[in-house]
């Protein structure tokens, strides 16, 4: 398992799957990766001579930002919305959809598990709020 940029990437994967794994990597930049540093697609991570590990990472340092220095960009990004008041901002400061979706059904990933608002309409659960008043 070869440690590439700080990650542990699967060794048993191919290459320009294996590279995947390090954030601020997607397939498109994979492949250019690959083809600029002229390693064989086929090739396992495993594989990997350690001129060919340190060949892919200064070229990666070199031409993209990934990891730690994207997650701190991104959450500056976020930050920087959310102090000017922005409406992105304001939907990130309530952990609501940020992109226009509908929030009225759906978007339970950012809203979180549903929260009953209102009357108890359930006879045992009505039973049971009296009882605790």
């Amino acid at each position: 398992m070869p440690r590439l940029m700080g990650v542990d990437v699967p060794g048993r994967k191919r290459v320009e799957y294996a590279l995947r794994y390090i954030h601020g990597i997607g397939p498109k930049r994979a492949n250019d990766v690959v083809e600029q540093c002229k390693i064989d697609r086929a090739k396992k991570a495993d594989d990997l001579t350690p001129d060919e590990v340190r060949q892919i990472v200064s070229f990666i340092q070199e031409n993209y930002r990934v990891e730690g220095d994207l997650r701190r960009e991104v959450s500056q990004n976020i930050r920087r919305l959310i102090s000017i008041g922005s409406y992105r901002g304001l939907r990130h400061k309530r952990g609501l959809p940020v992109r226009g979706q509908r929030t009225r059904t759906n978007a339970r990933t950012r809203k979180g598990a549903k929260r009953t608002v209102g009357a108890v309409r359930d006879k045992s659960a009505r039973a049971a709020m009296k009882s605790k008043a």
